[in-house]
C-alpha cells in the first residue's frame, strides 16, 4: 500500500511539473476602468454617505500605455487617423441609461471608442461594433455618435494614457482624456 502512494504521488508531481502553465508576465499597457460617478464601485459599498445611485452612469474599460520618452501625438498616434483611444483592445464605454455627450443623445447601450485626433480637435467616436482589437477592422458604418472636442493642454505630461471622470454638477460631469501635454474634456448629461 505505501508504494502505491509513494508511486501516485510522484506521479501526480511528474505530472504537475510537466503540464504546468506558462503564464505571459504582466502587459505593458494594463487594463483599467473607471466610473461615473467616480469610484463608484467601491463607494457604492464602503461611502454611503455619497447616497449613490443603484446603477452607475457610465462604465469605460480601456488599456494604459506609458509615453516612455517617445513622441505620442503625431509620433505613435497619428494626426488625421482612427485611434483606439489607448492599446490593446479598443476603449468600450458601457453606457447605463441614455446620456448626452456634447449635447448629442447616446442611447444606453456598450460601445467602442475611437478618436481622430489632430494638434487642435479629436474627433470622439462610438460605435457598436465591440470587442475588437484594436481599431483594424473600425467601420465607420457602426458609428452612432460622434462628438469634436477642443484639445486642452496640460501643466505637465500625463506618463500613462488616462481616462477620468468628474462630477461637475447634479447631473452634469466631465470625461477627461488624457495623455502626454494633451487632454480633451467631453460634457456628459444624464
Amino acid at each position: 500500500m505505501k508504494k502505491i502512494t509513494l508511486f501516485c504521488a510522484c506521479f501526480s508531481l511528474f505530472t504537475s511539473i510537466s503540464f504546468s502553465q506558462n503564464f505571459r508576465g504582466l502587459d505593458k499597457s494594463p487594463l483599467d476602468r473607471v466610473y461615473l460617478p467616480d469610484h463608484f464601485a467601491h463607494d457604492i459599498k464602503f461611502a454611503p454617505e455619497r447616497n449613490l445611485p443603484d446603477s452607475p452612469i457610465l462604465r469605460v474599460d480601456y488599456s494604459r500605455p506609458q509615453k516612455n520618452g517617445r513622441v505620442v501625438f503625431d509620433g505613435i498616434v497619428k494626426y488625421n487617423e482612427i485611434w483606439r483611444l489607448g492599446a490593446n483592445e479598443a476603449t468600450e464605454i458601457k453606457v447605463y441609461k441614455d446620456v448626452k455627450i456634447e449635447g448629442k443623445l447616446l442611447r444606453k447601450g456598450t460601445y467602442t471608442m475611437y478618436a481622430i485626433p489632430t494638434a487642435d480637435i479629436w474627433t470622439i467616436i462610438f460605435s457598436n461594433d465591440v470587442d475588437q482589437w484594436g481599431h483594424y477592422s473600425y467601420d465607420e458604418h457602426n458609428d452612432v455618435l460622434r462628438v469634436e472636442a477642443h484639445v486642452l493642454h496640460n501643466k505637465k505630461p500625463v506618463e500613462e494614457f488616462s481616462i477620468q471622470f468628474e462630477d461637475s454638477a447634479k447631473g452634469v460631469a466631465l470625461m477627461y482624456i488624457a495623455w502626454d501635454m494633451d487632454r480633451v474634456e467631453l460634457p456628459i448629461s444624464y
